[in-house]
């Protein structure tokens, strides 16, 4: 149910099925829900009689991931605070209890966070867990200065051995992918550790699955399928590391199906850079990975077997730079992207605020200043477009920024320039002007740097260096306006390909509501169906 330690994200997965049992009739709002229980045996009721809850690290689709203080031992731990009010389902409920009882099924692992109390009230459940505050996998291979081949080894047999673990204990991950591996702390030698069981589920041996589940780019061919046992999390390993060896993933399209498409064919390229220079052997052990064939691809234990990794420490030491350039690449891209679309916010014009507040007054059926998930629905409902719980629920997710289970006029506000953005280039003009200080009709180097100044880190350089590589097509060291809409249309940030799946069923509601890059949500006054 999300990453637990440093950077919280929540929402990074795919989970089919899932229905709204909790949904309110509109009618019926007065009326009193019961109490929701969701832990067993939860350690106790009150967290803050044992822990002090400091700053907070990160935030998701169901929670909020806090600096957790043991009051009596001043130890710090990282405490994920999970709203009720963000489990709308029996599936959600059921996914939060089952991933405190896969982390209690574990056993004590280096390279698995430790599970150490699980408190809940009335409106939260509470899971403290060991702090990781090293930075996440990629992040950390971007700020090495010798990124190589035996460093891929290390980082992909601590993975295997963590999928080992969990296969000895009936525990099947689903949902392996970089962004759920932090290091513990900021030491060189600090130990990766798996911090997301949320999709983690129990089998038995022969036993198989259908319900589609995980990160797109990290799918196993049987899980679209729907057929599907522990052999998709070996699968997952060998999509890591073939990204850990050339810097982009094996299976890659702009679109949800494109990706589909392209694991089930499972043809894996080694023609690129730096393929040429990687051993025979690393290529032998991805191949055996990511075989399509279940029955006949490798288990976790014939992975670390493997001579590859049996002579980890002797792997290549030859530096592998480009893979390193271009997971920076990817890793600062959504800056500039998050830019732009601020910049869409302040501009906005005086008629289209008008329209956007309209809206959110139409919405707002209890007049209290904010929407929640029924009155988005029945708002939806009654302005004449039928929409699906589950898109209800995809709306909320990109739109409800604080996760507190409500829409405010702010949250709204940023949900329509979502739904304009894509059809409309007079908002994308607006943010290329914005960069484009000296008029010229392209962003240049040194208007991009002084543009993401106040977001970016100290690599000013380097990171600048790598927007411009990436969205600068015909490679004329500068960013036209058609290669800036390009950037803005296309789902470049593959790090964030766990999102892609409400992304393309966000695009394909906003489709709905949307006419010649306007929205149709005007006012009450509409009586036809979108």
């Amino acid at each position: 149910m999300g990453n637990c330690c440093a950077v919280a994200v929540v929402s990074d997965s795919i989970k089919e099925g899932r229905r709204n049992p909790y949904a309110v009739d509109p009618s019926r709002e007065s009326q009193p829900r019961p109490t929701l229980e969701v832990l067993k045996h939860p350690t106790g009721r009150d967290i803050k009689s044992c822990y002090d809850l400091g700053r907070e690290f990160g935030r998701g689709e169901f929670g909020v991931t806090y600096l957790c203080t043991d009051k009596h031992t001043g130890e710090h731990f990282a405490c994920k605070s999970i709203s009720k009010k963000k489990l709308r389902t029996s599936v959600d409920v059921e996914d939060v209890r089952r991933e405190v009882e896969i982390m209690k099924h574990l056993p004590e692992h280096p390279n698995i966070v430790k599970l150490k109390d699980t408190y809940e009230d009335a409106d939260s459940v509470h899971i403290v867990m060991e702090l990781c505050e090293g930075g996440e996998l990629f992040d950390r291979i971007v700020a090495r200065a010798h990124y190589t081949e035996r460093a891929a080894a290390m980082v992909i047999k601590t993975i295997v051995e963590v999928v080992q673990n969990c296969h000895k204990q009936g525990v099947m991950h689903r949902d392996l992918k970089p962004e759920n591996f932090l290091f513990g702390n900021k030491k060189e030698n600090a130990p990766l550790k798996a911090i997301d069981f949320g999709l983690s589920i129990f089998f038995r041996p022969g036993e198989r699955f259908e319900e589609i589940v995980g990160s797109p780019y990290y799918m196993a061919p049987e899980v679209l399928k729907r057929n599907y046992g522990p052999e998709i999390d070996v699968w997952s390993a060998g999509v890591i590391l073939y990204i850990l060896l050339c810097g982009v993933p094996p299976f890659w399209a702009e679109t949800e199906q494109g990706i589909a498409q392209a694991i089930i064919r499972s043809a894996i390229n080694f023609k690129r850079e730096p393929w040429p220079k990687i051993s025979d052997n690393a290529k032998d052990l991805v191949r055996r990975m990511l075989n399509p064939d279940p029955k006949t691809r490798f288990t976790a234990q014939q992975v670390l077997d493997h001579p590859w990794l049996q002579n980890a420490s002797k792997a290549p030491n030859v530096n592998l730079e480009t893979v390193r350039a271009r997971l920076q690449q990817f890793s600062v891209m959504n800056k500039f992207k998050k830019k732009a679309l601020r910049v869409i916010a302040e501009h906005l014009s005086v008629e289209e605020v008008a329209d956007i507040k309209e809206m959110f007054e139409n919405l707002d059926i209890n007049k209290k200043g904010q929407i929640n998930f029924d009155e988005l629905k029945y708002g939806l409902l009654k302005l004449g477009h039928q929409v699906t719980d589950s898109d209800v629920k995809a709306i909320m997710e990109v739109a409800d920024a604080d996760g507190n289970g409500f829409l405010d006029y702010g949250e709204f506000v940023a949900l329509s320039i979502h739904l304009r953005r894509i059809g409309n280039d007079e908002h994308l003009q607006r943010a290329f002007h914005y960069f484009d200080k000296n008029k010229s009709g392209y962003i240049e180097v040194e208007e991009l740097k002084h543009s993401l100044s106040d977001d970016l880190g100290p690599d000013h350089e380097e990171v600048i260096d790598a927007i411009i590589r990436d969205v600068d097509t015909d490679k004329d060291g500068k960013i036209s306006f058609e290669e800036f809409a390009a950037m803005m249309k296309a789902g470049t940030d593959w790090r964030k390909a766990s999102r892609q799946y409400s992304r393309e069923r966000f695009k394909s509601l906003s489709a709905k509501l949307m006419k010649d890059g306007s929205l149709l949500l005007k006012s009450e006054r509409r009586t036809e169906p979108a």
